[in-house]
């Protein structure tokens, strides 16, 4: 996290970093990949949750709250426990945790396998091993949390498909890690892109996100996002 803090301390000086900086976001990474062959089976629920990682929350978080169908997206902590599930802990990256999203949608407005789809090609690098963009340790991996068998098999062989068809100039190194309970983090962290769309942070690396996601997916962008409740 110290370079998250280094460009967030530079705010003043956001518009040179922007100059000298962006290739350093993985939101350049974004691009067009083939939809999952090995889907979820449509069933008669309203509501599933699905949890992934992958670098700073924030950003994954933006994009998830701009996709159609999507109900919640709520920063947090999975990979670790209940009493590590803190920023600054998790910060040390010695917690087990990954800097995650819980995304509440409803599958017959939009399937698993294609918020993995968003996911894979919009949110994150899942080519680059415990980092994203400037920020580096195992709290920022690249990491699946299903909720489900079924949700573990869809992004297994996803996974297996991307890799097969060379969608990545690398291999994807994204990590299938079933059997962890998500926590959602501090308030100040919720909704924090569309609250802080001026941080040179935010402007550097998760904007382009949401720019690449309405690019991509048109059909699934909407302008108005699902914020979270915060007191």
């Amino acid at each position: 996290m110290a370079s998250k803090r280094l460009i967030l301390a530079l705010g003043a000086l956001g518009l040179a970093i922007w100059w000298v900086a962006p290739k350093l976001s993985s939101a350049e990474s974004a691009r067009v990949i083939p939809a999952p062959v090995v889907d979820e089976q449509p069933g008669d629920s309203n509501s599933e949750v699905a949890v992934v990682a992958g670098g700073c929350f924030w950003g994954v978080q933006g994009v998830f709250q701009h996709v159609k169908g999507v109900r919640n997206a709520v920063s947090g902590y999975a990979g670790g426990k209940a009493d590590t599930a803190h920023y600054e802990m998790t910060s040390t990256g010695l917690t087990g945790h990954a800097e995650s999203v819980q995304i509440t949608f409803d599958p017959r407005e939009i399937s698993y396998g294609h918020l993995l789809q968003i996911y894979f090609s919009v949110a994150h690098d899942p080519t680059e091993l415990n980092y994203q963009g400037p920020d580096h340790g195992t709290q920022y991996r690249s990491a699946i949390f299903p909720t489900s068998d079924e949700q573990a098999n869809v992004a297994k062989a996803y996974i297996a498909q991307l890799d097969q068809a060379h969608a990545f100039p690398d291999a994807i190194v994204t990590k299938i890690e079933p059997g962890h309970v998500f926590y959602p983090a501090e308030a100040y962290h919720q909704n924090f892109l569309e609250l802080n769309p001026a941080y040179p942070y935010i402007v550097i690396n998760d904007l382009p996100k949401i720019a690449n996601l309405k690019r991509l997916f048109p059909e699934e962008f909407r302008d108005n996002p699902v914020l979270v409740p915060v007191s």
